[in-house]
Parts: structure tokens; C-alpha cells; sequence
């Protein structure tokens, strides 16, 4: 009795094998993902706003960014000790910072201040960040509309 040349081995073939390491990885870059995606999901916002401080009941000393504007009539320095007051326009939180500020902090411009709240609500901050207005727009692009004759200064001109 012969037997037939065209039996199959016993197991996965390498196109198998392939494919199940290929859903292993895949279950594994994807569990990592949620796992980080988890662990992050307070700190991915770029900054809390006053509102959302007073929303999310942030605990006293918990490292967050609160981003705003800094309300007109509130900077009060003394030599490089700063308060002022961030609003969002429903809310605001008063803010203390040591050290020198950068040169656009100015009232009623952006600002986005790293730090905690204290135990009594006043945000003290460790490092603050001035936002440039919301009318900048790169030279390049405002050399592209000039080209597309798009351009509209402010002035109207």
C-alpha cells in the first residue's frame, strides 16, 4: 500500500503562523493604547478654564495648567511677586506668581498658568505663559492671500 504524496503535516501552516503574530501585536499595540489613553485622560486637555476648575472640583494641589485671560484692573506686582486673575468671563481664580513674567503678559491678553490651587481657591502658579493675541497670523500666510489678493488687514485697508 503507497501512500498519497499530497498529505498535509500536522499544524499551522507559515501563512498562519504570520497571520497570529501579526493579531497578537495588534492586541498588544491596542491594549497598550487604551491603557495610556486611561491613565492620561485628565491631563491631555491643553489647560483647564476657570469654569472647568470650578466644574471638576479640582483637588487642592493637583498639578494642572489654567488658561484664560487675565482680567483688567487685577495685576498687582510687587517686585517679582505677581497676583492677578484669571477669568473666562463666568468664572474667575485668583492667581500668585514669584518671578518675572514674560513680555506679553498684559491685562486682558491670554494666559495659560502651570501650578495647583491652594487650600484657600488662589491658583498658585510655577510657571505662566503669555499667549500672543488671536489676530497673529504668520508672515507666510498673510504673503500667501496677499498673492491671492484674500488679504483684509484689520484696518480695512
Amino acid at each position: 500500500m503507497t501512500m498519497p504524496s499530497t498529505i498535509r503535516k500536522q499544524g499551522w501552516s507559515r501563512k498562519q503562523k504570520r497571520l497570529a503574530v501579526i493579531a497578537g501585536l495588534a492586541v498588544v499595540v491596542a491594549l497598550a493604547t487604551t491603557l495610556v489613553l486611561v491613565a492620561l485622560r485628565d491631563q491631555i486637555v491643553f489647560f483647564y478654564s476657570p469654569s472647568d476648575v470650578v466644574a471638576r472640583e479640582v483637588a487642592a494641589g493637583t498639578p494642572i495648567r489654567l488658561g484664560g485671560l487675565v482680567k483688567d484692573g487685577s495685576w498687582v506686582r510687587q517686585g517679582q511677586d505677581n497676583s492677578f486673575t484669571v477669568t473666562d468671563g463666568a468664572r474667575d481664580i485668583a492667581a500668585r506668581y514669584t518671578g518675572i513674567l514674560p513680555d506679553l503678559f498684559r491685562e486682558g491678553q491670554g494666559v495659560v498658568a502651570e501650578g495647583s490651587l491652594g487650600p484657600d481657591g488662589t491658583f498658585m502658579a510655577t510657571n505662566v505663559l503669555a499667549k500672543h493675541d488671536e489676530n497673529y497670523i504668520p508672515k507666510e500666510v498673510v504673503e500667501a492671500l496677499k498673492a491671492s489678493g484674500e488679504w483684509r488687514p484689520e484696518g480695512g485697508e
